[in-house]
């Protein structure tokens, strides 16, 4: 029987926020209930599904995942280490391993390290017996790769879609290259390069330019070139300051050094060609919701990269709640994270008002609370099913979400949806299961950046991404780096 070992961790930290994500912001599984994850739709059920097929006996061993938010207490990954080095010992001590695959993200930083997932790799092959094992994995097309993974790799295979509907299929992807190097008995390598840019995301739209010409560049190169086994186009994440955030390359290959380098300048040659167009136009507020307020039909959105779930903001910003009343929207409606304005509303019955402090609280760089009279309509436990099996949520968390203890309100005409628990606007399921008809509003705040279109493009009749204040602002000039290596676009050309 061939014996894979697997794990899993996966956070994007987002070290511009004052938050530290801890172990009560992490879902952990041990061992056998790891794989309870087969059917989630999940980058480890992707993995599954091919493990099943090839024969093999998985070997779990420990999955630590959370949503994006802010630096991760270096404890946690110490003891995500300790589970994983000890279980890598386990495994070998009951018999050989053929390989080791994880689920990655890409973008860890802990208060104690700047490349977690490059230090978490180099510890795994110091375990005796896994240095010479090969080491297969996923990850985001948002992380910050690093030359230490490509070092302590052998096929780690990125997201080619953003929103990230293909992960799943990603994770197939490089189980798949797992399965090759051992019917072959080849082992591939990792080379990267990063280039000098970032982009906020939503610059990183791969239906977009220039993320749109660089995969269609990193498919041509796989198509040319049979000792490449994938090419990784790496939208990077820029609200991590560490020395190689941002736009980066990587290949899985049998090619020589200098070939392969060279297929790297192409790749860096041609996102430095399009480095403008990764900088996103974003409208002012007010005259989108002026030009929206004056349309008929719907719905519009108002999209605000500034308070993004997904990037790790806290998804309480008040602006657009604000500048719904503002204009004197009467049939929109936003989702706001705020657990003590749940609360507030205990024992309230439908159709009760009462005056209370919604949001700002998450960020000092946003909006602020905001003070309302809100009428009550109804309350639930937040939990709802995924509409969408290949969304950008199911990628990490499953088809089954919950935003904990939830209320649905209204404040002025304008429906609010306060949960105690930051939901990614990924899923219309998320409006439907609280008793909200999202295609029958004429507008919707969305807090994200790009990872929202697959839910919610097919239902807008328009769409305005918003200029707003926050962690996750556009405007990465505003934002305090101390680490970012020097040279880089949008700071110099």
């Amino acid at each position: 029987m061939t014996r894979i070992l697997l794990a899993g961790l996966f956070h994007e930290t987002h070290t511009f926020v004052d938050d530290i994500t801890g172990f009560a912001e992490f879902t952990i599984l041990r061992g056998e209930a790891i794989l309870g994850r087969r059917g989630d739709g999940s980058t480890i059920d992707g993995f599954i599904e091919v493990a099943d097929r090839e024969g093999w006996e998985i070997v779990p061993v420990v999955d630590y995942a959370a949503l994006p938010a802010g630096t991760v207490d270096h404890a946690v990954f110490e003891a995500f280490c300790a589970d994983l080095v000890e279980g890598a010992r386990v495994a070998l001590d009951a018999g050989p391993l053929a390989g080791i695959w994880l689920a990655l993200h890409g973008a860890m930083v802990t208060t104690e390290c700047e490349d977690a997932e490059g230090e978490l790799l180099r510890r795994l092959r110091d375990v005796p017996g896994a240095e010479a094992l090969p080491v297969f994995g996923v990850f985001d097309l948002h992380a910050t790769f690093t030359h230490e993974m490509a070092r302590h790799a052998d096929g780690l295979v990125g997201y080619r879609e953003n929103p990230h509907i293909d992960a799943r299929d990603a994770a197939v992807r490089s189980a798949e290259l797992l399965a090759r190097s051992l019917s072959e008995g080849t082992r591939p390598h990792m080379v990267a390069r990063n280039a000098p840019i970032v982009w906020a995301p939503p610059g990183t739209g791969t239906a977009d330019r220039p993320m749109r010409d660089l995969e269609a560049l990193a498919r041509a190169i796989e198509a040319e070139e049979p000792g490449v086994w994938a090419a990784n186009v790496i939208g990077g994440f820029s609200f991590s300051d560490v020395a190689d955030a941002g736009v980066a390359f990587s290949l899985v290959t049998t090619l020589a050094p200098e070939r392969a380098e060279a297929l790297l300048d192409r790749l860096e040659a041609l996102a430095l060609e399009l480095k403008h167009l990764g900088v996103p136009h974003e409208w002012d507020l007010d005259d989108a919701l002026g030009e929206i307020r004056d349309r008929s039909g719907g719905p519009y959105l108002v999209v605000e990269p500034a308070d993004n779930i997904g990037g790790g903001a806290p998804g309480d910003d008040t602006a657009v709640l604000a500048g719904f009343l503002r204009h004197g929207f009467a049939n929109a409606a936003v989702a706001i994270a705020d657990a003590e304005a749940v609360r507030a509303f205990a024992g309230a019955a439908p159709g009760e008002t009462r005056r209370v402090t919604i949001g700002g609280k998450g960020s000092r760089l946003g909006a602020g609370p905001l003070e309302v009279d809100a009428t009550f309509l109804r309350r639930t436990d937040g939990a709802f099913a995924l509409e969408d099996r290949n969304s950008h949520l199911a990628a990490s968390q499953g088809i089954h979400f919950s935003m904990g203890p939830s209320v649905v309100v209204t404040v002025e005409g304008v429906t609010v949806l306060l949960s105690s628990r930051k939901t990614p606007p990924f899923d219309l399921a998320q409006w439907r299961s609280q008793g909200v008809d999202p295609e029958g509003l004429h507008a919707i705040g969305v807090k994200a950046a790009v990872a929202h279109r697959r839910a919610y493009d097919p239902i807008a009749a328009g769409s305005y991404t918003v200029k707003t204040a926050g962690p996750c602002t556009s405007d990465l000039h505003s934002l305090p780096y101390r680490r970012l290596r020097a040279n880089v676009f949008p700071f110099a050309e």
